[in-house]
């Protein structure tokens, strides 16, 4: 069964700004995942490229290329579309790895599943 599980204020996420990180399990492995806002709606995906599974931000929490339209890897220079995680651009084998959220009343939550599980500290 699903589980709703609080990442952020609203407020914390800006149309192709700085990302939120969080970390979770993604079967049973510790993974590093990231929310953003693009066009007023909030995504998050792992925090893997596709190409060679490392993480992409090229700053902190920093995942939009200059155009803010493109999530890009900052090693190898894969984009990949903000709304679907699919590769655009660039050296990737498919796309990112999508996690459910969803926002209401001022809050953003992401969604366990059988994949995405609560990373117990």
């Amino acid at each position: 069964m699903s589980q709703k599980i609080f990442l952020c204020q609203s407020s914390d996420l800006h149309d192709s700004g700085p990302a939120v990180a969080f970390e979770l399990l993604y079967f049973s492995q510790s993974q590093a995942a990231f929310a953003v806002r693009y066009e007023g709606r909030v995504y998050a995906y792992l925090n893997r490229c596709s190409h060679v599974p490392m993480e992409m931000d090229y700053q902190p929490n920093q995942f939009f290329d200059l155009t803010g339209h493109w999530l890009i890897c900052a090693t190898h220079g894969a984009m990949y579309a903000p709304e679907t995680g699919q590769c655009r651009m660039g050296p990737c084998r498919s796309g990112l790895v999508k996690i459910d959220v969803s926002e209401l009343d001022g809050s953003v939550h992401w969604h366990t599943s059988d994949k995405f599980k609560l990373l117990n500290i």
